[in-house]
């Protein structure tokens, strides 16, 4: 009874932030009638959730509920869905002439119980092969509560093995057969130890895609099974005292591959000298000239082609790898010459843009196709590394949030990216205004914006495989099309994720964000400022983050929203937006939510905009049809004509 608060004005407003959620809930309120009220009072109120209309249903009048003052009624949902920042009211009915009250509420996450992570026995035995290493003296589960600092570990309620790490233990003896036994496994880093014996079956392991094991004393084939690994993107096995032919199925596959020091031959079914010799000698007559001429084509091109008995490199050591990417990207991206790429950009005339390792010009194609061209500088090293790394990734990624990459070039020292154009350039041009800029007053479109973007981002992060991290999500890498539809561009940062984790541990991209602050996105939409400013934001704040999450604390929303905005949006959308920006900053990785959970409370204030509109395009369609366009700007809803509880509602209970 002590806790207990009333709704002067007709309803109480509550935004909970609920740690480890999204998620399925236990949740109850507490309600209990402390005052006096006279015969012609009544106290009704429903719960409104924007966006969940069936919370709405069922109407709470206390005394009546709980048959007399003083006595607790509380009904709740014994399983529900909710997500982690909970915005809520509760409002009263029209024909009641008390405000609502709360007394207590609580909510319980459903949390699955699990007797630990799935590989937990298979690792127990690997470390007990062990007994004197200390890292194999950690103990417990090897994934909960936290990892083994030599293992990474999958986010689920039962946790896999996805990495193990063990370079240079000192470790000696064959390599143990647990290994194989972890069918989650992505990543294996075994080098610079003294394994010896062969390379074991890893089969079972068909997530594989990083294989290290390259300075140890590895010795017999290699297994064909390493052919079969349907995922494999990396092996590296120079430096040990492997022979006899590398698989066929191994020597096809587009990985980087590095197996020098070793002696390795090329695949056992290459066309040795002996049998040219013999279709040589086997040619006579009229044809003699033109066999020995082709003889001798395929002699040459044999002694180029066939490796060495010491070494075999299918791929070029890990700082020569532009001629393998090369060859890679042009099995699945459009390759064009450079002259077609200058007659398209008039001789790189043009400039809009730079960032990237590069600049960016505007051209248009033979068939009238425009294009974004970005010539990335050949400065540096790093800079060569992110184009190889763009095209490998991009060849294989389309989605309509995504810029369009159309092809490249790489000739003459040249290394180029093509793009689609996107006409109406960046968002961070539309937030700022300009003097060519129309900036966006319509806080529904940067809604739909913010929607567009994180649809992108969520297909990098879980429409590819291996998962995408863009490492340099900004308002200026947000591009917009013809129809001011949002694509993300710029995969210059990008990297492959090992654990399929929304967060990257290594620090990127540009100074203002952080990645992955898509959140500073989110409160650049509300606010229309840049990041980092000390003429917006102060002396003690200087960036956006700081500013925002002030007022946000203090319950100050309205000093954040742009003033240039439109009017007639709804605060409670722009609170939602608010709330997730804040929520995405959070200093460590496992307190922000995903860019899934990021989308659907977009989706969320979306739909309150749209609820918001709704009763004024009824009115006016029905003002139409009287011969008025007259719009009435009551957005009252008439809670009354909610049906009865809904199934999911436990029943009053006295106490």
């Amino acid at each position: 009874m002590q806790t207990a608060v009333v709704g002067q004005n007709g309803s109480l407003n509550y935004r909970l932030d609920l740690e480890g959620f999204p998620g399925n809930a236990w949740a109850v309120s507490y309600f209990a009638e402390i005052e006096d009220l006279a015969p012609d009072e009544t106290r009704k109120f429903k719960l409104v959730v924007p966006g969940m209309p069936l919370f709405s249903k069922p109407t709470v009048d206390v005394e009546e509920n709980a048959q007399g003052k003083y006595r607790l009624y509380q009904p709740g949902y014994t399983n529900v869905t909710l997500p982690f920042v909970f915005s809520f009211e509760f409002k009263k009915t029209n024909d009641s002439s008390k405000g609502p009250i709360l007394n207590a509420m609580e909510i319980y996450k459903h949390v699955q119980i699990t007797m630990g992570s799935q590989d937990a026995n298979t690792m127990s035995s690997l470390a007990s092969r062990y007994p004197q290493a200390g890292w194999a003296q950690e103990g417990g589960d090897p994934c909960l509560p936290v990892s083994w600092t030599w293992v990474q570990c999958s986010s689920e309620a039962a946790p896999r093995v996805l990495s193990i790490t063990l370079s240079e233990k000192n470790i000696t003896g064959s390599i143990p057969e647990e290994l194989t036994k972890l069918s989650a496994l992505v990543e294996l880093r075994l080098d610079g130890n003294s394994f010896s014996g062969g390379i074991p079956d890893f089969s079972g392991c068909r997530n594989l895609q990083y294989i290290h094991l390259e300075n140890n004393q590895l010795n017999g084939a290699l297994p064909s099974s390493l052919g079969e690994l349907p995922n494999l993107k990396e092996l590296y096995i120079q430096n040990n005292r492997l022979s006899g032919h590398i698989p066929r199925a191994l020597s096809k596959k587009s990985i980087i591959f590095n197996s020098s020091g070793n002696n390795l031959q090329g695949p056992s079914d290459s066309i040795s000298h002996g049998t040219i010799i013999i279709i040589v000698c086997a040619v006579v007559g009229a044809i003699l000239l033109l066999a020995v001429a082709i003889g001798c084509c395929l002699c040459t091109h044999k002694r180029k082609k066939k490796p060495s008995r010491e070494t075999v490199v299918l791929a070029a050591p890990a700082k020569k790898l532009g001629s393998y990417f090369s060859e890679v990207a042009t099995e699945t991206a459009h390759r064009f010459a450079l002259s077609e790429i200058e007659d398209a950009t008039d001789k790189f005339e043009r400039r809009i843009g730079s960032g990237g390792f590069g600049i960016v010009y505007y051209g248009k194609l033979a068939d009238g196709r425009e294009i974004a061209v970005k010539l990335l500088t050949n400065d540096s090293y790093q800079g060569i590394r992110e184009f190889l790394n763009e095209v490998a990734l991009l060849s294989r990624i389309h989605h309509r949030n995504l810029v369009t990459f159309l092809g490249y070039s790489q000739q003459d020292g040249k290394n180029i990216l093509v793009y689609e154009f996107m006409h109406n350039g960046t968002l961070k041009e539309h937030l700022r205004g300009g003097p060519n800029d129309v900036k966006i007053t319509s806080w529904v479109k940067r809604l739909e914006i913010a929607e567009d973007a994180a649809k992108g981002i969520e297909y990098l992060h879980t429409g590819c495989s291996p998962t995408i991290i863009h490492r340099d999500v900004k308002s200026s890498n947000i591009l917009l099309d013809k129809n001011m539809r949002a694509k993300v561009a710029d995969f210059g940062l990008s990297k492959p994720a090992v654990d399929g984790s929304h967060v990257s541990s290594i620090v990127r991209g540009t100074v203002g964000y952080l990645d992955p602050d898509f959140g500073v996105i989110l409160l650049e939409l509300i606010s229309g400022h840049e990041p980092i400013s000390s003429d917006n934001f102060g002396l003690n704040c200087r960036n956006i983050v700081a500013w925002a999450r002030s007022h946000i604390e203090s319950g100050n929303i309205d000093a954040i929203i742009d003033a240039s905005l439109d009017t007639g949006y709804d605060l409670q959308s722009v609170w939602k937006i608010a709330e997730v920006g804040i929520m995405c900053v959070k200093p460590k990785g496992a307190q922000r939510p995903t860019i899934s959970e990021v989308l659907k409370e977009i989706q969320d204030a979306i739909a309150i905009e749209v609820q918001r509109e709704a009763p004024q395009v009824q009115q006016l369609m029905s003002k139409r049809s009287m011969g008025s366009v007259s719009i009435n700007t009551d957005n009252s809803v008439d809670l009354e004509q909610n049906a009865s509880f809904d199934e999911m509602l436990m029943r009053p209970g006295l106490r």
